[in-house]
């Protein structure tokens, strides 16, 4: 019984490293916001990114610690939501957007309520969902979507205003991307703990070189690839795409997907139905 208590007190304490790499994170979302709204488009990216850094980290070095805790958590969820939910809206905004009117800051908005709809999807379903994908993009990585086209479209001096539709389409599609069902790999199934070979550790050096070429290319064109991945491993998986698959509330576990056959058999309308269920309709 002590033990018990002990542990919920331990929850509910704050711990300084872990909240230490979400507040830089933090930092770096709010000043994308200041970065954007004074012209500094390039900076404003970059410091997205740096909060994908923070954020990636932060979660990591609580468990590595053993310093997980409620507030961690929660706090965790607050700054995201300023990074990846605001710090993108406002930055495409004032970058390309805001010559659109209504049109420019819809479109913006819709990117910010569902970054909003995607971390509280996401909390809620901690536990039940198939750890190895996520449901939906997650929230950094369609900030960096966003980010690595602002990035890219700065560095390379093209005119935003030949490109604010193609801006608009691309960040109300990366919201909805956020909210829909598609699985996306979470890369949670590989162990950093673990020994590799010596040439894993080659190609690693390979893509820090690569990216460090040219960096907001490299970026942008990985997370367009990766936004499209999802789509690509939800049909692959799937053997008739419905709605549930792309829209709703349904938890996604891929587990269901990788029955035995031996388990399920054909009606006549051609759904697979559990074997079960199928006889006592009969």
């Amino acid at each position: 019984m002590q033990n018990s208590s002990n542990q919920t007190a331990k929850n509910k304490g704050i711990y300084l490293l872990p909240n230490l790499f979400t507040t830089a994170g933090l930092f770096s979302g709010f000043y994308a916001v200041i970065a954007s709204m004074n012209g500094h488009f390039e900076l404003a990216a970059i410091a997205i990114f740096i909060a994908m850094i923070c954020d990636g980290l932060d979660g990591r070095v609580a468990r590595l610690t053993n310093t997980q805790s409620d507030f961690g958590a929660e706090y965790d969820s607050m700054a995201d939501m300023v990074s990846f939910g605001m710090a993108p809206a406002i930055l495409v905004y004032n970058w390309a957007l805001q010559d659109l009117g209504k049109i420019g800051w819809l479109a913006a908005f819709i990117y910010c309520a569902c970054a909003a709809l995607r971390l509280a999807r996401f909390n809620t379903q901690v536990g039940v969902a198939d750890k190895r994908f996520f449901q939906g993009l997650a929230s950094p990585a369609a900030a960096a979507l966003i980010a690595g086209s602002i990035w890219s479209g700065s560095k390379y001096e093209i005119d935003p205003t030949d490109i604010s539709y193609i801006a608009a389409f691309i960040t109300a599609l990366a919201g909805l991307l956020m909210v829909s069902n598609f699985r996306y790999h979470s890369f949670k199934e590989v162990d950093w703990r673990g020994k590799v070979n010596f040439i894993v550790m080659l190609l690693l050096v390979g893509i820090f070189v690569v990216i460090s070429v040219e960096p907001a290319i490299i970026l942008c064109l990985s997370f367009y690839v990766y936004a499209l991945s999802g789509p690509f491993i939800t049909i692959k998986t799937i053997k008739k795409l419905k709605v549930e698959h792309v829209l709703g509330d349904t938890v996604v576990n891929s587990e269901q997907d990788d029955q035995p056959k031996d388990n399920v058999k054909k009606d006549e309308t051609n759904d697979i139905v559990p074997t079960s269920t199928k006889d006592k309709a009969d």
